[in-house]
């Protein structure tokens, strides 16, 4: 990977950190994500959902509670972007067959955006019985399948591809591994960050600041107070199409990740065996992500839903009933091994110092969901009336009506 990186640099010049990421990451040939399992213990990171069964189950509950609240629809789709090994939609799933005497009458399909061949092999291992997968590595959908509670379910390279309709959209540790452009402040303006070769040792990397300006600057707010941003476009061509889909034909899209709300600058890192990693060392070998800037996906919308939040993961989990549920399950547990890796996952899901201030939630619904009043975006609290709707799970605390 460094070589070809370094070939292109040749060629073209010093390189994007949208486009160093974009090769590292998902390059055909030799892109992290292309050809490995990077998650769980022997990979680079853990994610919420491979550390406590619960975190799934509430996100379950979620897609539920909005789905009751819009008029319970006969059909909808349930869209995970990025599904890592499949196991937030495997418990996901495993709600929606528990309250099956709620949904019967319901037409569900689950729908995967994953652009890595090894990943989705893995997630037709977890959520698909063993009978021989339909694959066209030619067409928008290249897998299909019934997952084993007969649930439909296909793969797709591009959420464009996904068929439009009621649908549900998941993003969980997605967004922040979209590619970034950089940029830092100078006195002659903004000026985007940039990878060279170094001159002095020809096999290492460097950062350079570009000598004018760039086509990504246009991505800046005009009165940005900070002296370093960084800017994802595909995120928002992402949040456009998701806003899109919404206020057309309905449905609501959560989106989790550690980011920010337009405060921090320089967040751009890299994770390898669960440790930090210099970004531009050993290129491929690495996970490279960036906080997302929620700020910015507020703005994407363009206003056609309105959105929630950002709110940390221990607001949204203890208003989805976290504590409720441990109770049962450890009531319901008599190993004690079993039990206290209950309570080491929850302690990691929820702890401020550990996963619980770092992660957030952010959601867009339909306008329509707030009939009554003009919800405005980064609103936590849904006005207490007689004519209010169901407040939105996790934003405020769960009701069942």
């Amino acid at each position: 990977m460094l070589r070809h990186l370094q070939y292109k640099i040749k060629s073209t010049g010093p390189i994007t950190v949208a486009e160093y990421m974009k090769e590292v990451l998902t390059n055909p040939a030799k892109g992290y994500y292309v050809h490995r399992d990077m998650l769980g213990e022997k990979g680079d990171f853990i994610t919420s959902p491979e550390i406590s069964q619960i975190f799934g189950e509430l996100l379950g509950i979620w897609f539920i509670s909005e789905w009751m609240a819009a008029g319970k629809t006969s059909t909808f789709q349930l869209v995970e972007l990025g599904p890592g090994r499949g196991t937030l939609t495997g418990d996901i799933l495993r709600v929606f067959s528990q309250l099956g005497s709620v949904l019967r009458d319901s037409d569900i399909s689950i729908h995967l955006v994953e652009v890595s061949q090894k990943l989705s092999e893995i997630q037709a291992m977890t959520l698909t019985e063993k009978v021989p997968l339909e694959q066209n590595a030619g067409s928008s959908v290249y897998k299909k399948g019934v997952t084993k509670t007969g649930i439909p379910i296909s793969w797709y390279r591009d959420l464009q591809d996904v068929p439009k309709g009621y649908s549900f959209y998941l993003a969980h540790e997605f967004f922040d591994v979209l590619p970034v452009h950089k940029f830092q402040k100078t006195p002659q303006g903004w000026r985007e960050v940039l990878i060279d070769i170094d001159p002095q040792v020809s096999d290492k990397l460097r950062f350079v600041l570009a000598p004018c300006a760039t086509p990504a600057e246009a991505f800046i707010q005009m009165d940005e107070t900070r002296d370093h941003v960084e800017v994802c476009p595909d995120a928002g061509v992402i949040i456009q199409e998701l806003s899109q889909r919404i206020s057309l034909t309905g449905g609501a899209a959560l989106i989790a990740d550690y980011g920010h709300d337009g405060t921090k600058t320089d967040t751009f890192r890299g994770f390898c065996g669960h440790k930090l990693h210099d970004v531009l060392i050993a290129p491929g070998t690495a996970d490279l992500t960036a906080d997302v800037d929620f700020s910015y996906l507020r703005r994407m919308t363009q206003r056609k839903v309105a959105s929630l939040g950002p709110i940390k993961q221990q607001t949204f989990l203890k208003n989805m009933g976290i504590d409720v549920r441990l109770k049962v399950l450890l009531d319901n547990s008599d190993e004690p091994s079993a039990r206290q890796q209950l309570l080491q996952g929850y302690d990691m899901l929820m702890n401020p110092k550990k996963m619980g201030e770092r992660f957030n939630f952010f959601a867009l619904v339909p306008h329509q969901r707030f009939p009554y009043e003009s919800h405005q975006v980064n609103t936590h609290k849904s006005r207490k009336s007689k004519s209010s709707p169901t407040p939105v799970a996790g934003f405020d605390e769960l009701v069942w009506r």
